[in-house]
């Protein structure tokens, strides 16, 4: 049975998820749980004071957080925990309203590695930002709008055989009934903007997803289980916050802890918010700028930082047991996992390893191990790019789930609070 502390924490992480149906909408709601704490949002055009204090910065989907302590100096390190704000999902094409037969439907494309067959079926919204031609950007999320409708048995008898779908046709959402032409996607996204009158004339661009409407909800025979969409890795992303946020309540000598949710994981992360781009550089640079560091000083505090790289990873299928490693087969609430790969798939090495296991100590939590079977590569996370682009040690770990890249997600109820109690340790720990 579930802890009370760990049902609460599972129950705002439902609410964080809830709250944030697009990346724009994670670091809107990850900015107001922030501006709450006290911490101070920053403008990436603007000139920053240097010194001591919480601070956020964010740029379109990403958001880099920090708390820098009294004391500070040149060369002190940064303790960053890395995580992503995207999940897979579809994204709405130009001129997106589309139709036949009847039916309303929206211009949708995949967007990353999306399981197909759990989005048939369901309530969905759409949801994002717009920018209109004036460069002002709203957020929007529709109520429950789309549908991808399965083609019933009687119409596919073999369809419990395998089924088959074929991305451009077969996955296309009806959102009503009508011509093309007697509705507008944009128009109801601008209807959606909350508190604001927007014109659907004036949209210059938009970057919209779709998103699953079902409410998180815990269940199992003693409530074990939670079940929502985009715990890969919004998961992460809440473990970080509220252990930055609770850091910052009793902030104490030692590193810069750092909170780097970046957007685009989920497509490779080459952008200006994703972890291939620039943006944790940016930051790190101006935050030991405002230290006074010289360039010297600045690569010695990057040679005493460590960055936690924390995604979302595999349980064991008691159905597919052949897919796992024989030796290593991590269970929902067994802890957080140790994300290992030879190929440097993940990050993570011996030195890695070994503080994640001192962390986990500290931290009274136990951890499970993970490593692909063989003949099942893995995938990768922002680890190994973080720790490519700016030399600082890694190590992968995440929550384990099942259904991972489904519309509805499963974990256990115990794992994300493990998580974030370590998260909490590691902003403060000497590396």
């Amino acid at each position: 049975m579930p802890s009370n502390s760990a049902v609460e924490h599972i129950q705002d992480l439902g609410a964080y998820v809830s709250a944030s149906p697009s990346s724009f909408h994670a670091v809107h709601e990850a900015a107001r749980r922030l501006d709450a704490a006290g911490f101070t949002a920053l403008d990436e055009l603007e000139p920053w004071d240097g010194g001591a204090g919480s601070f956020y910065v964010i740029r379109d989907g990403a958001l880099i957080a920090w708390v820098t302590p009294e004391g500070a100096t040149p060369a002190t390190g940064f303790n960053i925990l890395g995580a992503h704000t995207d999940s897979p999902s579809f994204k709405l094409k130009p001129k997106p309203t589309t139709g036949k037969f009847g039916w309303l439907q929206a211009g949708v494309e995949v967007y990353g590695g999306p399981l197909l067959n759990s989005w048939l079926d369901r309530e969905l919204r759409l949801a994002g930002r717009l920018v209109m031609l004036d460069g002002t950007q709203h957020l929007t999320a529709t109520g429950p709008l789309l549908r991808f409708p399965q083609l019933a048995i009687h119409l596919d008898r073999a369809v419990n055989d395998g089924l088959t779908l074929d991305k451009q046709h077969h996955m296309n959402p009806v959102f009503g009934l009508g011509a093309p032409e007697s509705s507008d996607v944009l128009g109801i996204l601008a209807a959606s903007v909350p508190g604001a009158s927007v014109d659907p004339a004036g949209i210059g661009g938009y970057d919209i997803v779709v998103a699953d409407t079902q409410a998180p909800e815990i269940f199992g025979a003693n409530g074990e289980f939670f079940a929502s969409g985009r715990l890969d890795n919004l998961s992460s992303t809440h473990a970080g916050l509220t252990a930055l946020i609770a850091h910052a309540s009793a902030p104490v000598a030692g590193p810069i802890a750092v909170l780097a949710a970046f957007d685009h994981e989920e497509i490779g992360s080459a952008s200006r918010s994703g972890a291939c781009g620039p943006i944790l550089e940016d930051i790190l640079t101006r935050i030991s700028d405002g230290l006074g560091a010289t360039v010297s000083a600045r690569r010695q505090a990057l040679s005493a930082s460590f960055c936690v790289s924390a995604d979302a990873g595999h349980a064991i299928h008691p159905n597919y047991p052949e897919r796992h490693d024989p030796a290593n087969r991590p269970i929902l609430n067994g802890g957080p996992l140790l994300k290992i790969n030879a190929n440097q798939r993940y990050a993570t090495d011996a030195t890695g390893a070994a503080f994640w296991a001192r962390l986990c100590g500290d931290a009274d939590v136990p951890y499970q191990e993970f490593v692909s079977n063989n003949d099942v590569p893995c995938g990768s996370t922002i680890g190994p790019l973080t720790a490519t682009r700016l030399g600082i040690r890694t190590v992968d770990v995440g929550v384990p789930l099942l259904s991972m890249h489904s519309a509805r997600e499963l974990c256990g109820v115990d794992d994300p609070q493990r998580l974030a109690t370590v998260a909490e340790v590691f902003f403060r720990a000497a590396v």
